[in-house]
């Protein structure tokens, strides 16, 4: 009986190992994705429901490029990685700045409910464009995944590209963090968030603020789908799964806050893989289980602040 006891104590740790590395990926994912929602959010007050269709256009424009470049044998597999960025940037940049100079930009100043509507609006017609533009097949883009192989630790085996995106959304969690905090850009864009009135008063172009914000935000979620898009069948429908993840993720830490949107993940991250792995019923009731338990008790989120009305 004493000999069964190492073997238990080796199981348990196997276990809890396994949901700190899949809890931290999926974080480090769920990060991805909402970051450019809670950007745009934070600083243009838009809840922007048409955000998982630029993760979409951003997996589609990516699984093409990289489906290309393997199919035709055209050079290493390293290139591919940065195809997958590049497709994400082109694609995000274009978009961004279409849309937000063509259609939001006259709705600037309207009910943020009204906004809501516009946006699902966009959501729609972005999910047809795209059945247009690369129809209803899936497209797939598992190179990349599959080169980089997996690391072993102890029991467990680890795809090393899952791996990597727990240090590529802490490097953009980084960048954004040093990018409002840090920089002139960065002292503007929280001088329009706080009184948008005053920072045109003291000759703030707030219109060119909100391009540059909707545009990272468009590239951050198109950057989402297109690091996703190795790891997953490019299928219609993707981007208005995704949505639903990214509002619960924002929603837990805290509307506009980029260092809510990190927690908000990681608690959403480990609280899954704690019930695929525990209680695998659990699973889809979880995320919003946290979301409606940090809601009772702080409505505006981990890291919300409560703004004061204007009269």
């Amino acid at each position: 009986m004493p000999a069964l006891f190492p073997a238990h104590w080796i199981f348990v740790m196997t276990s809890l190992l396994a949901v700190l590395i899949d809890g931290s990926i999926y974080a480090s994912w769920l990060f991805l994705v909402a970051a450019g929602l809670t950007v745009i959010y934070g600083v243009m007050r838009i809840l922007n429901m048409a955000h998982g269709s630029f993760y979409a256009i951003g997996a589609y424009s990516a699984a093409s490029l990289v489906g290309w470049y393997f199919n035709n044998g055209i050079g290493p597999a390293w290139i591919s990685y940065l195809l997958l960025i590049g497709a994400a940037l082109v694609a995000g940049l274009i978009v961004g700045v279409i849309l937000e100079r063509g259609l939001l930009r006259l709705m600037y100043g309207r009910d943020e409910i009204l906004m809501v509507i516009i946006t699902y609006a966009l959501l729609l017609i972005l999910e047809d464009t795209m059945k247009i533009v690369w129809g209803v097949n899936p497209y797939f883009a598992y190179q990349p995944y599959s080169e980089l192989g997996r690391t072993s630790f102890g029991l467990l085996k680890v795809s090393n590209y899952d791996l990597s995106l727990v240090g590529v959304s802490a490097v953009i969690g980084l960048v954004l963090w040093g990018l409002l905090e840090r920089t002139n850009t960065g002292k503007v864009l929280r001088a329009v968030i706080h009184d948008r009135e005053i920072a045109v008063a003291m000759g703030v172009n707030v219109r060119l603020m909100f391009t540059i914000t909707f545009v990272i935000g468009t590239i951050l979620g198109a950057l989402a789908g297109a690091l996703t898009a190795p790891a997953i069948s490019v299928v219609p429908g993707i981007g208005i799964e995704v949505i639903v993840l990214a509002f619960a993720v924002v929603v837990i830490g805290g509307l506009g806050s980029i260092g809510g949107a990190a927690v908000g993940a990681l608690l959403v991250g480990l609280s899954r893989a704690a019930a695929v792995h525990y209680a695998p019923e659990f699973e889809l009731f979880v995320i919003y289980g946290v979301m409606s338990l940090v809601l009772a008790f702080r409505p505006e989120g981990l890291f919300g602040r409560t703004l004061a009305r204007k009269i």
